[in-house]
Order: structure tokens, then C-alpha cells, then sequence
């Protein structure tokens, strides 16, 4: 379960299970479509979402020992992490993809997590993409000063945060015949779907370009639980060029959403899985009658 086992956690308060909102829109409703939001944007004000779900379970394993995670300059991982850390007491090392960042002036982003007490380690690009490598994992943490720390893999994604994940399938049984989620790693994805009762299916929509997550996500599928779990399938064609890519064409669709249901729509991965949703509703995806439930795992950053 994602509820905190700790009592460290637990003094964090978070709301769980998340609330689960209807909202009537058009694009939907003329296709005999119902659709629901799961917004898991309201689990903790700080640890927002799949990112609550997904460190909750390796803050524990961590033991208060430090934690290294990596990700990139906008990483909502990060933040995540270094606001966990600022919370319970716990150090962080942030691994950030790109030397040439070192030096200039953090954006808003690396800005929070310095703020939160997160300690930046840069690495240069092609160091980055070999990560996963014992040897070279190793050397990053030597260099950060900090191999004795608990790893937390980029996004968050391992095991324990998918088994984590597993909660939020299960608190949506009964209440949609689809679930989606934005998916930068495939973590949340495949813990949710693990946690789904049968005959209800989950559908991920990658926010970068590649194709690589249906591999990435069976993978931790079996990492976690010894194979494939759950019914899912991704749809890769709503990245808009990658993550961190936001064209005219979606933050008009994100911010016309927003005045219509009164909700602050995430750019880098709630409006890619609106989006795509209004999309699929009109290409005749969802039979008349379907409840559609999107996860909304983060909010706009301020």
C-alpha cells in the first residue's frame, strides 16, 4: 500500500486515497464518454502525485540514510526529492544531466531544490546515459561524496515505487473501465495497472520521444513482481516533441482547459494526457458508455 508504514511518514498527513472528481466536458460527452479525474495533485502539497506514491516506499527503505536521485534540470523528481528530504530531515544529492549547467545561475527549478537543502552533483551528458552501469554509478557516487548513500533511480522508478503505484490502481476499482497516465519512466504505469481489477485496463502516455517505455515498464513489472501485471498498452503519440516541449498548440488546449474546469493543468505531463484523451475520444477509442479515469499527478510549477 502507499499509506505510510512509518510513523515518520505518516506525520506528513497525507491525503489518501486521493479524491476522485467528475467533471462534464463536451469533448467527451458527444461520445457517450464519462470523464473522472484522479487527482492525486492533492496527496500532500509539496509531494505531489505519482511522486508522493512512488518515494513514500523508498524513504522508508532509505532509513534515514541519505538519498541520491538523478534527473535532468526541470526534473519534478528532484524537487519532489529535495522537499522530502527538507520535510523529514533526510540529506539529498540531486545527479543533474549536464556539466556545462555547473556554474551558471540555477533555473527555478534547481533553485527550489537548493532552497529544500538538496546538495546538486552535475555530470556531463554521456556520463548520464551510462548511469545504470554498476562501474559508472559507482564513480558519480565517489565523486559526489556520497557512495554511501540510498540510490533512487531517475524518476523514482524501481521495485519498491512501483509496488508502491500498486495502491492507485486499487483505489480506482470499481469506479472507471480506463485509467491513463502521463508516463515519463513507466513506474507509476505499472504499478497502477498491477492494482486495477480485472476487466479494467490502464493506458500510458509517454511524455518523451522513443518508444522505449513498453520494455521499461515490463521491466519493473517484473522487478517488482515477477512478470507482467494488469492490462496496458502505451499510446507515444503525444509527446509534442519531448518532454519538457510545450508548442503553442497545447498550452492553448491546457489553458482552455483550465477555464473551463477550473483546474491549474501541468504542462510537461497532465496536458499531453488531456490532450491525448480528447483525442482518442474522438477517434471512437472508448465505447459509448466507457468511464475514463485520468490520473493527475502533478500541478503547475510556482
Amino acid at each position: 500500500m502507499t499509506s505510510p508504514d512509518t510513523p515518520i511518514l505518516a506525520a506528513l498527513h497525507p491525503r489518501l486515497p486521493s479524491p476522485l472528481q467528475e467533471v462534464v466536458d463536451g469533448r467527451f460527452e458527444r461520445w457517450g464518454v464519462r470523464l473522472l479525474l484522479k487527482r492525486d495533485d492533492l496527496i500532500h502539497p509539496e509531494l505531489i502525485g505519482n511522486k508522493w506514491r512512488k518515494l513514500a516506499p523508498n524513504l522508508t527503505a532509505a532509513a534515514g540514510r541519505t538519498v541520491v536521485t538523478f534527473g535532468g534540470s526541470w526534473s519534478n523528481h528532484l524537487r519532489a526529492t529535495a522537499a522530502a528530504g527538507r520535510l523529514l530531515g533526510i540529506p539529498t544529492v540531486g545527479v543533474v544531466r549536464g556539466d556545462e549547467l555547473a556554474g551558471r545561475p540555477l533555473n527555478p527549478s534547481l533553485a527550489r531544490c537548493t532552497a529544500d537543502g538538496m546538495r546538486l552533483h552535475f555530470v556531463d551528458r554521456a556520463t548520464y546515459r551510462r548511469k545504470s552501469k554498476p562501474p559508472v554509478l559507482a564513480g558519480i557516487l565517489r565523486a559526489a561524496d556520497a557512495e554511501e548513500a540510498y540510490v533512487v533511480p531517475e524518476g523514482g522508478s524501481n521495485a519498491e515505487a512501483v509496488r508502491g503505484c500498486r495502491a492507485l490502481g486499487a483505489e480506482l476499482r470499481g469506479h472507471a473501465e480506463a485509467v491513463a497516465v502521463a508516463c515519463g519512466t513507466g513506474g507509476t504505469l505499472a504499478g497502477l495497472a498491477s492494482g486495477l481489477a480485472p476487466g479494467q485496463s490502464a493506458l500510458g502516455v509517454p511524455v518523451l520521444r522513443g518508444g522505449f517505455l513498453t520494455a521499461e515498464t515490463e521491466a519493473l513489472q517484473r522487478a517488482a513482481f515477477g512478470g507482467r501485471r494488469g492490462t496496458w498498452s502505451l499510446d507515444d503519440r503525444f509527446h509534442f516533441g519531448g518532454y519538457a516541449r510545450v508548442p503553442a498548440e497545447l498550452d492553448t488546449f491546457a489553458a482552455d482547459f483550465e477555464q473551463l474546469h477550473g483546474l491549474p493543468v501541468e504542462r510537461l505531463y497532465v496536458a499531453k494526457l488531456l490532450y491525448g484523451l480528447v483525442t482518442l475520444a474522438g477517434e471512437g477509442a472508448f465505447p459509448r458508455g466507457t468511464a475514463v479515469a485520468a490520473v493527475v499527478t502533478g500541478r503547475p510549477f510556482s
